[in-house]
């Protein structure tokens, strides 16, 4: 007797670990479980997609869903609406919140408000704190904790590790790969007279290179000498770039596709501070070496940094403005609108966004289409033609810094563990589940 299937995807074309080329996906209790040519008979339900690519689900590694203590710019619910309308399949979100994500009781709690009622599948990061330090062993291995995060440069929110101590304690005390945001926070202190009121365009001379740079070769030596393992987020850097090309035993890289696609200072111009975040977005001639740095395999993975605020925020006089931007609703099509120009392969695409983030977090199941792994799925049309509008956008920030822009390359469907999460720019029911890792898993 022929296999059945809960659902089968007939007729896409496959981009996976074997090349790119058509094959149906048969899945059952959640699962994929064959590949190959599947008899719609042996299908329950038969998603045609025949003139689509089907990609392994994207992974958005940096999100900030705002939630719990600033709901009015983003929650959970609605931050994993605009992850699933554009085709992300699961999310790691900061602990930048209020209450911050510093102890076992904020993550579980955090994991109870996801579960079911997020649109994609998630984990969180744990803050790292002078105070919980000595804890962190134990509470990266927590269910749903995505790692450790630490802010080295101040953003949004009060997590601030800057002395050397501190975060050679935090090295010394885990055993995961911790994420960075890298910026000298001392540099950035003395150099606050250079915001110039009004003027959003003064905001990457204030953060500028150095800051950035310095913070790096401190967290390189750091890392070094204690054995940790290291992800720089959000490298805006031409001189990080090469730099971290020199340490990528210990370093991973990510770039976003703000700082890949915006420039100064003609997009502070056009935007204003709709376009300000940290690390800021800088000029073209940092553009092109992150550019160099993802051709040359330096970079590791993409990731959004969606960091909504609201319009009503973003209104007032710059220095009295947030930084950050929505990103993760148009990461798959600004980044395919680049795959269709030429500047990175389908499959290098694939590597940034799904087998990457895999590799870096030794997620469990998820990362590749083949058989075993969680039926996440993004399906695109590679020829579609879109103009990206404010009113596509499912955060509660209701923008984006992209709004205008034509692109080819849009996704129609995200599959979550074979539910269809999105189809067509419909939503299907929360269904959304906390994220396993390898390093993570329970023994037994």
């Amino acid at each position: 007797m022929a296999e059945t299937f809960d659902i089968v995807f007939k007729g896409g074309t496959l981009v996976n670990h074997a090349g790119e080329g058509l094959a149906d996906i048969g899945v059952r209790d959640g699962q994929i479980r064959a590949i190959g040519d599947i008899a719609e008979a042996q299908g329950s339900k038969v998603v045609d997609v025949r003139g689509l690519h089907i990609l392994p689900g994207v992974i958005d590694t940096q999100v900030h869903f705002r939630e719990p203590g600033m709901e009015h710019k983003e929650d959970l619910e609605t931050g994993s609406r605009s992850a699933a309308l554009g085709g992300v399949t699961a999310v790691f979100e900061m602990p930048n919140t209020s209450p911050p994500t510093t102890s076992a009781e904020a993550l579980a709690a955090k994991v109870a408000a996801g579960t079911n009622r997020m649109h994609c599948d998630f984990a969180f990061f744990v803050g790292a704190t002078r105070e919980n330090a000595g804890d962190l062993g134990h509470l990266e291995r927590l269910p749903g904790a995505a790692g450790v995060k630490i802010f080295a440069g101040s953003s949004t929110g009060d997590l601030l590790v800057e002395d050397d101590e501190t975060l050679t304690r935090v090295f010394s005390t885990i055993r995961r790969r911790c994420s960075i945001h890298s910026e000298l926070e001392s540099r950035l202190r003395e150099r606050l007279s250079i915001r110039r009121v009004g003027d959003p365009t003064s905001h990457y001379e204030w953060r500028d290179e150095i800051a950035a740079l310095e913070s790096t070769q401190r967290l390189l030596r750091l890392a070094r000498a204690t054995g940790a393992r290291i992800h720089i987020l959000h490298v805006s850097t031409g001189a990080e770039m090469e730099l971290l090309s020199h340490h990528k035993d210990i370093a991973t890289v990510e770039v976003t596709p703000q700082h890949l696609t915006l420039s100064g200072p003609e997009d502070y111009e056009r935007l204003g501070t709709k376009v300000q975040q940290n690390p800021p977005i800088r000029d073209r001639a940092h553009q092109n070496l992150l550019w160099w740095g993802l051709e040359q395999g330096v970079v590791d993975i993409l990731g959004s940094d969606h960091a909504p605020h609201t319009l009503e925020e973003k209104a007032a006089t710059y220095p009295a403005t947030p930084s950050g931007m929505p990103g993760v609703q148009t990461l798959v099509p600004i980044m395919l609108d680049h795959v269709n120009a030429g500047r990175l392969s389908l499959a290098r695409f694939v590597d940034l966004t799904s087998a990457g983030a895999q590799r870096l977090f030794e997620i469990a199941c998820k990362g590749r289409i083949a058989v075993g792994y969680d039926a996440d799925l993004t399906i695109v049309d590679l020829k579609a033609e879109r103009i990206i509008e404010d009113g596509w956008i499912g955060s509660k920030a209701g923008w984006t810094p992209f709004a205008g822009r034509k692109v080819v390359g849009w996704p129609m469907g995200t599959v979550v563990r074979g539910h269809l999460a999105m189809w067509e720019g419909e939503l299907g029911k929360a269904a959304g589940q906390a994220v396993r890792f390898g390093e993570a898993l329970p023994k037994g």
